[in-house]
């Protein structure tokens, strides 16, 4: 069964999070190997929104059944992103597919889930 989620997020309203509550904003929805991957604010909204659209693809979004650091996510030696072999096992996921882009003061993230 192939699974499709997608996420619009500001780039503003996370860095306004991060500003405000600085480490433990990072640490509240990053894990500690994709916080040392961010380098401005955008990659942290980028991963906001591919964690939120990876949970959409799921059927259930960001809550008990799946939280935001049950999900993670790397880069490539090319930096395209990319969800770790553990969070896929964790929710039986066969394959998957990660696109995230930016323009505007916003990121979307599209995700395909093969289950």
């Amino acid at each position: 069964m192939i699974e499709i989620g997608i996420d619009i997020v500001s780039i503003k309203r996370i860095e306004n999070f991060i500003n405000k509550y600085e480490q433990k904003a990072l640490k509240r929805f990053l894990t500690q190997n994709e916080i040392n991957l961010i380098k401005k604010p955008q990659n942290a909204a980028s991963f906001w929104a591919a964690k939120e659209a990876f949970s959409k693809a799921l059927g259930f979004g960001i809550g008990s059944k799946c939280s935001f650091l049950d999900i993670e996510i790397l880069k490539d030696n090319y930096g395209k992103p990319f969800f770790t072999k553990s969070t896929l096992e964790k929710f039986n996921i066969k394959s998957s597919s990660l696109s995230i882009t930016h323009d505007g003061g916003f990121v979307i993230a599209a995700v395909i889930l093969v289950k």
